[in-house]
């Protein structure tokens, strides 16, 4: 085994959207995944501006964890744009509480 066990983020509400399509494309564009925890990053951070060191705190992780799955779920969401594919939310390791 390699390193620390992973940490289970605290994921405040289950989204109520699971999955954005885009419209005006040609046939069936390819999708691409978002985790829960990466939702509830960009939520934390960008819907409601918490600092990260705040929002870190809401999820039970360090802020350089947060910044991570920060930076993974912008990256995600910038490229689904960009191209033009599904965003479905799925997946990651994490526990909601209210």
């Amino acid at each position: 085994m390699r390193g620390r066990p992973r940490k289970t983020r605290i994921v405040q509400n289950e989204p109520r959207t699971k999955q954005f399509s885009p419209r005006g494309a040609i046939g069936r564009p390819s999708h691409k995944d978002i985790k829960y925890e990466e939702v509830e990053a960009i939520r934390l951070a960008d819907f409601t501006g918490l600092s990260q060191a705040e929002a870190a705190k809401s999820m039970g992780i360090s802020q350089q964890t947060f910044s991570r799955i920060l930076r993974n779920g912008r990256k995600c969401l910038a490229e689904a744009l960009v191209l033009g594919r599904i965003i479905k939310v799925q997946g990651g390791d994490f526990k909601i509480e209210k």
